[in-house]
C-alpha cells in the first residue's frame, strides 16, 4: 500500500472517535435538557433561541452561560422599587374642609319637639328622607315617615291606611301630617258593590269620597294637614293622570281645610315637560330622576322637601328654628350681677337738682364776650363768608399762575 493512502486511513481513522464523542455530548445535552425544570428549560429556550446549532452545542459562550443544577439555589435579582404614587395635590382653598363625626355632632332632639308624620306611597319614603335632612339642624322638629312603597286608597286589601292612619296619630300625636299617595293607584278599584275601572265615572266617584275620609282623619282631630301633589312622570298617560289627579286632591283637601302643595313646576321644564335633570335647591343643575322615569334621586328627594318645607315652617312658627335651645340652670346666661347689690347701689333723690348736671339755672349767668365775630355772624349780620381751604370742592379761586423762571444767558 502507498504511503500516501497508509496515511490517509490513519487520519480518517483519528476522526471517527471524535465525532462519535461529538455525537454522544449531543445526546447527553438533549438528555439533560428533558430532565431539567420547565421553567429552566423554557429559560433556555428564550435565551438561545436565536444562537445557531454549532454555538449550543460547542460554544464557549453556552458554557459560560449555562445554567446551573436545579438543586443549586440561585440568588434571586433584586426587583427595583417602584416610586411612590405622587399623592393628589387639595387646593384647600377651594376644597371644603373633611369633617368628621367628632367635629360636627348631630344636633340634639330637645325632649318637646314638634313631630311631623309623613305617610303615603314609595314618594312619601323619598319625602320623609328630604325633610329630615331639611330639619336637621333644628332641635325642635322630628320627621317621622311611615310610607308603605306599594300601598295607594284603592287597594285597601293590601295596606288600609284609613284603618292604620289613626293608630300612628294616636302614637306619634304629631303636630301635622304629611300626606303623598296615589301614584300607585291607576288600577281597577274594588268596592261593595261592583268593580270600577280606572277612569270612569265611578272610579272618580269613589277615589274623590276615599280622599275625602283619609284628610278628615285629620283635620278632625284639629291636627293640620299638607297634602302634597303628584309629579311628572316619563309615561305621558301616567303625567295626564297626574295632573287630574292633583285637581281632585286640591279640591277635596282644601274644602276640608287642609292645604294642597303644588310640587308641579319643579319637576318639569318651561314647556312643562318631564325633565330628569334640572335645577335642585342651590340652583345647580343635577339629575332630579332615575332611570325608571318615576323614582326620584337624592336630590330630587330633598327638592320634594323644599316645597313642603315652606309651609310646614310657617305652620311649627318658631319651633322649627335651628336656634331653638332649652334654657334651664345649666345653660343660662351669665348675668354678671353682685352677691350683694345692696352694697353696690347708692339711692338717688328724683329731686336731686345734680340729676341734670348742677343746680344752676339756664341764663342766670351771662354768656362771655367774644372779641371777634364768627363765621355765623358774618354770614348773617353782614353776607360775608370765610373763604374756602384751599383744595376743597367750593373752593372757586382760580390757581395763581407763577411768574416764568428766568433764563441765565452766558
Amino acid at each position: 500500500m502507498p504511503a500516501d493512502a497508509e496515511l490517509h486511513m490513519t487520519k480518517k481513522t483519528d476522526r471517527t472517535p471524535i465525532r462519535w464523542l461529538v455525537l454522544a455530548l449531543a445526546a447527553a445535552s438533549l438528555c439533560l435538557g428533558a430532565l431539567a425544570p420547565v421553567h429552566v428549560a423554557e429559560a433556555q429556550e428564550q435565551r438561545y433561541q436565536r444562537r445557531s446549532i454549532l454555538d449550543f452545542f460547542l460554544g464557549r459562550r453556552y458554557l459560560d452561560d449555562a445554567p446551573q443544577a436545579p438543586d443549586v439555589q440561585q440568588p434571586r435579582r433584586q426587583q427595583r422599587k417602584r416610586p411612590p404614587p405622587p399623592k393628589a395635590v387639595v387646593n384647600t382653598r377651594t376644597a371644603p374642609p373633611l369633617r368628621t363625626v367628632e367635629e360636627e355632632p348631630a344636633v340634639q332632639k330637645l325632649g318637646d319637639a314638634r313631630t311631623i308624620l309623613i305617610v303615603g306611597d314609595f314618594l312619601a319614603s323619598g319625602l320623609g328622607d328630604g325633610l329630615t335632612a331639611a330639619f336637621e339642624t333644628s332641635p325642635g322638629v322630628v320627621v317621622e315617615a311611615r310610607g308603605n312603597v306599594s300601598s295607594g286608597l284603592v287597594r285597601d286589601d293590601y295596606y288600609d291606611w284609613p284603618e292604620q292612619l289613626p293608630k300612628m296619630i294616636d302614637e306619634l300625636k304629631p303636630a301635622m301630617v304629611v300626606v303623598m299617595i296615589g301614584a300607585n293607584d291607576r288600577q281597577q278599584m274594588v268596592t261593595d258593590t261592583a268593580k270600577e275601572k280606572f277612569r270612569t265615572d265611578g272610579w272618580f266617584t269613589e277615589y274623590r269620597r276615599r280622599v275625602l275620609s283619609f284628610g278628615k282623619e285629620v283635620t278632625g282631630r284639629k291636627i293640620p294637614l299638607l297634602w302634597v301633589g303628584l309629579p311628572a312622570f316619563e309615561s305621558d298617560s301616567m303625567t295626564a293622570d297626574a295632573v287630574q289627579m292633583n285637581q281632585l286632591y286640591r279640591n277635596q283637601v282644601e274644602s276640608i281645610g287642609g292645604e294642597f302643595v303644588d310640587i308641579w313646576d319643579g319637576f318639569v321644564d318651561e314647556n312643562g315637560n318631564f325633565i330628569v335633570t334640572g335645577s335642585d335647591v342651590n340652583g345647580q343643575q343635577v339629575r332630579l330622576r332615575t332611570s325608571d322615569g318615576i323614582n326620584l334621586t337624592q336630590a330630587g328627594r330633598r327638592k320634594l322637601a323644599f316645597y313642603v318645607e315652606k309651609p310646614a315652617r310657617r305652620l311649627l312658627g318658631t319651633q322649627a328654628s335651628p336656634d331653638l335651645v332649652r334654657l334651664d340652670s345649666s345653660n343660662l346666661p351669665g348675668l354678671g350681677l353682685p352677691d350683694n347689690p345692696v352694697e353696690h347701689t347708692v339711692p338717688i333723690s328724683l329731686s336731686d337738682p345734680n340729676l341734670d348736671g348742677g343746680a344752676e339755672l339756664l341764663g342766670a349767668r351771662p354768656p362771655p364776650m367774644a372779641l371777634t365775630r364768627s363765621p355765623r355772624d358774618l354770614l348773617v349780620e353782614q353776607g360775608e363768608m370765610t373763604p374756602a381751604p384751599p383744595g376743597r370742592v367750593d373752593d372757586y379761586r382760580l390757581p395763581v399762575a407763577k411768574a416764568p423762571a428766568e433764563v441765565s444767558v452766558k
